[in-house]
């Protein structure tokens, strides 16, 4: 796999600017789950389960509504290296597109610079 970071591109990923449906649509859809599961969604250990799942998995997909330009914030940097770069333990929260299941854990990443290095330690 080859990044390119040869010229600034804005908005590598673009997403709608608003979701398709309101918090609130998406709160009733989970009350709407709960209740399929046989559970009681106004009981008082689920009453406020709709918004924590919302906003889970708005945290967990956060990432593509963002451009790569934004998450480098311009850490990109001229050097004259040529030996492997190695960034360790970036944490890494997904979603399992499929199964809408957390995917949680530690990424590494290793290149050998062409001139160029990406602040990855710093974003």
């Amino acid at each position: 796999m080859t990044l390119s970071i040869e010229s600034p591109r804005p908005n590598l990923i673009t997403t709608a600017a608003k979701p398709p449906v309101s918090q609130a649509e998406m709160e009733q859809a989970v009350r709407t789950l709960l209740i399929g599961l046989g559970e009681d969604p106004d009981r008082e250990g689920l009453r406020d389960t709709p918004k924590r799942v919302v906003k889970a998995l708005q945290f967990l997909t956060s990432g593509y509504r963002q451009s790569l330009d934004e998450l480098l914030n311009g850490a990109v940097f001229h050097e004259n290296a040529n030996e492997m770069v190695l960034v360790r333990d970036i944490d890494l929260f997904s979603s399992c597109e499929h199964h809408i299941l957390p995917i949680i854990g530690r990424a590494h990443v290793a290149y050998i610079p062409d001139g160029r290095v990406i602040g990855l330690s710093k974003s």
